[in-house]
């Protein structure tokens, strides 16, 4: 089985920046794509990023291009998502998944097998 567990979350102004972990546990030998997802209130789970195994694919959702920048390291088992010029708009609960299906990037929710539990990120205007 696989664990995941964000932490980083939190209330930022509006233009500030926060920095989402999520660390993986368990048999994380099988991961290939791991990515980000966003939920608020009332709307359905979204993708924001995802990055392959090497790091050699990365993609981004284009309301955080440029803005959100999505990184891991295979060693320790983590990944992260730094989020800078925070809108309030990105308010929402992040989740971070792994697909161990596919060595390409999906963004459907559906095609990742392990979730998070997710982690309120607040941004006030």
């Amino acid at each position: 089985q696989v664990q995941l567990v964000e932490s980083g979350g939190g209330l930022v102004q509006a233009g500030g920046s926060l920095r989402l972990s999520c660390a993986a546990s368990g048999r994380t030998s099988s991961f290939y794509v791991r990515g980000w997802f966003r939920q608020a209130p009332g709307k359905e789970r979204e993708f924001v990023a995802a990055i392959t195994w090497s790091g050699g694919s990365i993609l981004y959702a284009d309301s955080v291009k440029v803005r959100f920048t999505i990184s891991r390291d295979n060693a320790k088992n983590t990944m992260l998502l730094q989020m800078n010029s925070l809108k309030p708009e990105d308010t929402a609960v992040y989740f971070c998944a792994s697909d161990r299906r596919r060595s390409g990037i999906s963004t459907m929710s559906a095609d990742y097998d392990y979730w998070g539990q997710g982690s309120q990120v607040t941004v006030s205007s």
